[in-house]
């Protein structure tokens, strides 16, 4: 078993900033590519940025030069840097993480998400 647990969301205004984390544990052997998604209400989710065990990053247009990915992979976390936000940004935003387990069992794992709201 592994799980993602994400923190870090919240209202915010305009303008500001929030940083988001996700944490891994259980049974890894390797924690491989990890990403953030992101769903608005009625809409899909959509890929937000991602970042590869060796920290090459990766994100959508919609939010290059406003957000950053980064890991500790010393901690198994995963964050979400995310400055000038704007009211589309209003979204909860899953981490996700591909999984090297014992005995050798390749997973994607889905974190319970995390709301940002983004409104004045």
């Amino acid at each position: 078993q592994v799980q993602l647990v994400e923190s870090g969301g919240g209202l915010v205004q305009p303008g500001g900033s929030l940083r988001l984390s996700c944490a891994a544990s259980g049974n890894i052997l390797s924690l491989n590519d990890m990403a953030w998604y992101r769903q608005a209400p009625g809409k899909q989710r959509e890929l937000v940025a991602t970042i590869t065990k060796g920290g090459t990053t990766n994100y959508a247009d919609s939010v290059k030069g406003r957000f950053t990915i980064s890991r500790d992979n010393a901690k198994k976390t995963v964050y979400l840097q995310m400055n000038s936000l704007k009211p589309e940004d209003t979204a909860v935003h899953y981490c996700n993480a591909r999984v090297t387990s014992y005995p050798l069992t390749h997973l994607e794992v889905w974190g319970q998400g995390t709301l940002v709201t983004v409104s004045s």
